[in-house]
């Protein structure tokens, strides 16, 4: 095929390409957005590593999967696309020359980022939507900035998945033979001298002519386009037959521009301007001109065509004009915000601070709404930002009140709602769509803060909905330009769920395999408010107050049979200092006492709600506990990092005697009184003292179950001194650790060591999963004595007031004190512990799974540990099978239903050229022969059966399986001409 004629910037035919983009090759990207989403999910990630988060990984890694599923969405995108780039005409420097960018999609919409650098250098860019078999013009103007050869460098067609996380690009490039130039001709003199007098001569006249208006010179077959004032209507209606007038005038009437003319001037581009400026004067008035440059001579001619020759040669006068700097620009960047996208952003951002709201102070729920609502009326209003400064001025006071309201701003509450309050005060001076994205992720972000304040299955469903309500905003904010529509809210819900839901498989697979570390990467208490919870010191009513919150302080879920109710003593701090009011711990650098371990064992996994508190609550004495977790001098299981989540930890605990070699240095401190205090209990406890130690232990006993005392949430204040003397003869009334309390002092004054025990008594069994809840309400104080030979012995004075305390539950001992079993639970009550149920195997399953669940099931599914070769080998393999659903899904949205138009679009795929928008068949067969002539038999084979399958009359059936067969024919050559 001959190439077309060229001039020194171009050629003068068509000069369109038509790149189908299967034949290009695809550069993957991200966007700035998908940047900043991947360093969001590195940011997420890295915290649920450090706190535990197991819950946050799943959030993590569903968005980790759209990351990776939106990069596949781009590239068949833009392996779908059909582009053909058109120049522009000449052009005036100092003006814009606009490039058309054709673009089909033939199967789907597609949101597209247009990139043109020119020779010149300057990078344009253009944001439009190609919508599916509808073929786009896309205009893209670039400054023409000097005279002479404007060109592209590089013409780059991004498609971009729906979301903007990923730009898939490709590089079309010209025909062979064929280029993207355009002649920039100089800028006219404004003011330009007289045309020179001087006229080209002649020999005699009519012996010299050209091309003119002034005389007939007769008549030509008519060619269409030729002017209809040139038709010579007389002959046409004489003979019938269409003849065109042709004229001419002297050659000796053409002006004579010659570049000697301009030597006055003293620039070379003033030179060249002035010629500019007679060419156009001599083209307004369509009069003939000839032209003498140095080294080229342009012979007599009028119109346009005989103008635009001349003023490519001005343009290409040398030397050139320097180019100046230019800038990169954005033909979109000063497009502000859509009112409708920031809605629906504004929107996604208040549903994802929601579960704040039952946290946070009012004033700061009042503020975040008042601003979101602000933003929204200052968008559909176009009304300016408030100024930063206003803002700035906000969050200081606002960081300072929350600073005197958490006592931190580093902490878990302060720290959440302060981020929660800068995300909205963003919305308030937002004004690109940079911005709107950066909102999106922070909103994101505050998403993943929740799971340090719960991660049941209703925060896990809200965080889903969140992040599908982002990812929905997300979309809407695509391409921004104005004159491109929005994207409907439900297209845009619809892709962004499907693409959560294609994340799915690989979200639950890097869910279970990904490495779970032991331990953080580093240690940063999160802090929060003060929990209701066993405390650090004990005064009367300290425990009763505890009595009447049915709070979770934690389930035991034990792998053997649950320890019977005498034995569900669940030991806590232990308090040793007594002042004559309250009961605290202390500290001492002994050595631990003794534990000598016989009996029952039980293993047990408990579930810790967040506490803040760093006492672990265990049966007796614990034979191994978790990691991070040991035992001090007093028995006391200490957690090194407290609770702030839900935590699952797994204990063995034994019968032990404790402290049966215990060191005398506690033992006196554990005997000591305040000098002067309830000296009535003084006396009758020194009554004891002949006594061999076990009876005193009983005599104070039987002085409580014969002294008339009775249990209760509400008795009398007593008063700051002698509070014992006034218990055990005034009031008899109490809780526990009233008779905790006024034992050990009884058991001091008599000689024996004693302290007070807090923790937890009893616990609900859910009859659903076999374990036990324990309550808040089941916190109790019971004493301890050290008798020789037996070291600290478990007393509880309580359970001889209220036995049913043991057996049968708080609220069961304050109504029936001598009850032997709980009433059986209601209706109410049972669906109360059908839910718990489901919460503790989500605990189980989900909140619990941790490196060593994860080890486990490495091992009972033969895959040795994390790291070794079969473990990699398994990720790899299932990491493929996950993205199984994404390809398939993308192959069945391809592929039409039907059977004609399937085989054909299989055809497509086979020979990896996608149709044109609107091509029919045989245009296709016809296009792909000239790729492959090879092929050219088995197309005209699959065009006939294509046409039978399709028109043929009868059953089709025949005909359909003969165009399948015939596409199966069709091999693509290895190698393209």
């Amino acid at each position: 095929m001959a190439a077309p004629a060229r001039t020194a910037f171009g050629d003068t035919g068509s000069r369109e390409a038509m790149i189908p983009s299967r034949l290009v090759r695809v550069r993957l990207g991200l966007t700035q957005f998908g940047t900043s989403y991947l360093l969001l999910v590195m940011l997420t990630l890295i915290g649920c590593v450090n706190y535990d988060l197991s819950l946050g990984y799943g959030l993590t890694f569903l968005l980790a999967g759209v990351w990776v599923i939106t990069a596949g969405q781009a590239v068949r995108a833009a392996r779908r696309l059909n582009v053909r780039v058109s120049p522009p005409p000449a052009t005036v420097a100092g003006s814009e020359a606009v490039y058309t960018v054709h673009v089909g999609a033939p199967d789907r919409d597609v949101p597209l980022a247009v990139i043109v650098t020119t020779t010149q250098g300057d990078t344009r860019y253009v944001n439009a939507r190609v919508r599916a078999g509808e073929p786009r013009t896309i205009g893209v103007a670039v400054p023409a900035r000097v005279r002479g050869r404007l060109g592209l460098t590089s013409v780059r067609v991004g498609a971009l998945d729906p979301l903007a996380i990923w730009q898939a690009t490709i590089r079309p490039s010209p025909a062979a033979g064929d280029a993207w130039d355009v002649a920039v001709h100089p800028i006219p003199e404004p003011a330009a001298p007289p045309l020179p007098p001087r006229v080209e001569t002649g020999v005699g006249d009519g012996m010299r002519r050209t091309k003119g208006d002034q005389e007939f010179a007769g008549l030509r077959p008519y060619v269409p386009g030729d002017s209809p004032r040139q038709v010579s209507w007389r002959h046409v209606a004489r003979t019938g037959t269409l003849l065109t007038r042709e004229t001419d005038a002297p050659l000796g009437s053409a002006v004579h521009l010659d570049w000697h003319d301009t030597a006055g001037s003293v620039s070379t581009e003033l030179r060249v301007s002035r010629l500019a400026a007679w060419i156009a004067t001599l083209r307004v008035a369509g009069q003939p001109f000839s032209l003498q440059l140095p080294g080229q001579a342009l012979a007599p001619g009028a119109g346009d065509a005989h103008a635009n020759r001349a003023l490519d040669a001005l343009a290409a006068m040398t030397p050139l004009p320097d180019v100046p700097t230019s800038k990169v620009g954005r033909t979109s960047a000063a497009v502000g915000l859509n009112p409708a996208a920031m809605r629906s952003t504004l929107i996604a951002l208040a549903f994802a601070l929601a579960p704040a709201v039952l946290r946070e102070p009012v004033w700061i729920t009042a503020l975040i709404a008042g601003l979101l609502v602000h933003t929204d009326w200052r968008v559909h209003h176009a009304r300016p930002p408030i100024p930063t400064w206003v803002l700035g001025v906000v969050a200081g006071v606002s960081a300072a009140l929350l600073a005197g309201s958490y006592g931190t701003l580093l902490g878990r509450d302060a720290g959440t709602a302060l981020l929660a309050l800068l995300a909205a005060l963003k919305t308030a001076e937002s004004g690109t769509r940079r911005d709107a994205n950066l909102l999106i992720l922070l909103a994101l972000f505050v998403a993943s803060t929740h799971y340090f304040f719960g991660q049941g299955p209703l925060t896990a469903l809200h965080s889903v909905l969140a992040a599908w309500a982002l990812l929905a905003a997300a979309a809407r904010w695509t391409v921004t330009a104005p004159e491109e529509p929005l994207l409907p809210e439900n297209r845009s819900a619809v892709q962004a769920g499907t693409a959560l839901a294609l994340a799915i498989p690989l979200a639950l697979t890097l869910f279970v395999l990904f490495p779970r570390p032991s331990g953080p990467l580093w240690h940063l208490a999160v802090q929060g408010r003060a929990t209701t919870g066993l405390a650090s010191e004990i005064t009367a009513g300290e425990y009763s107050d505890l009595a009447q919150n049915r709070a979770v302080a934690f389930r035991a879920d034990f792998q053997g049979p649950v320890p019977p109710a005498p034995d569900r003593y669940w030991r806590g701090p232990v308090y040793e200092s007594y002042d004559g009011q309250r009961w605290a711990q202390i500290r001492q650098s002994s050595a631990s006492a003794s534990v000598d371990f016989s009996g029952s064992s039980w293993t047990y996994t408990m579930t810790l709600e967040p506490n803040n508190s760093p006492w672990l609550p265990v049966l007796d004495a614990p034979a191994a506990l978790p990691a991070g977790t040991f035992m001090t001098t007093n028995f006391q299981a200490y957690m090194l990092r407290p609770p702030t989540t839900r935590e699952r930890l797994t204990v063995q605990s034994r019968q032990a005697r404790l402290g049966v070699r215990e060191y005398d240095e506690r033992l006196r401190y554990d005997q000591t009184l305040p000098v002067g205090e309830s000296p009535r209990a003084v006396a009758l406890a020194a009554s004891w003292k002949a006594l061999e130690p076990e009876d005193r232990v009983r005599a104070a006993l039987a002085y409580f179950q014969q002294g008339g005392f009775t249990y209760t949430l509400s008795p009398p204040t007593l008063p700051r001194h002698d509070r014992v003397d006034a218990f055990l003869w005034d009031s008899k009334q109490g809780f526990c650790e009233h008779y905790a309390s006024a034992f050990t002092f009884l058991m001091r004054a008599a000689g024996i060591p004693a302290r007070i025990v807090g923790g937890y008594l009893g616990g609900e069994l859910n009859p659903d999963g076999g374990y036990l809840i324990v309550r808040q309400q089941d916190a109790h104080a019971w004493s301890e004595v050290w008798l020789a030979g037996q070291g600290w012995v478990r007393v509880d004075p309580t359970a001889l007031i209220a036995p049913a305390r043991i057996n049968a539950g708080v609220q069961t001992a304050l109504g029936s004190p001598q009850a032997t079993a709980a009433p059986a639970p209601n209706p109410v009550q049972r669906l109360q512990l059908r839910l718990d149920a489901i919460q503790n195997r989500w605990d189980d399953l989900i909140i619990g799974y941790g490196d060593q669940q994860q080890q486990s099931l490495l091992s009972r599914a033969g895959l040795g540990s994390v790291g070794s070769g079969r473990y990699v080998l398994a990720v790899l393999g299932l990491l493929l099978l996950a993205l199984l659903p994404a390809a398939l899904w993308r192959r069945r949205g391809v592929r039409p239903r039907d059977p004609a138009a399937r085989a054909l679009h299989d055809l497509t795929a086979r020979l990896k050229l996608p149709r044109e928008p609107g091509e029919t068949p045989t245009a296709y067969a016809e296009r792909a022969r000239i790729l492959w002539p090879v092929l050219g038999p088995a197309l005209d084979a699959v065009v006939h059966a294509y046409h039978a399958a399709r028109y043929a009359p009868g059953d089709g059936t025949v005909a359909q399986r003969d165009l399948r067969a015939a596409v199966q024919r069709v091999r693509r050559p290895s190698r393209t001409p």
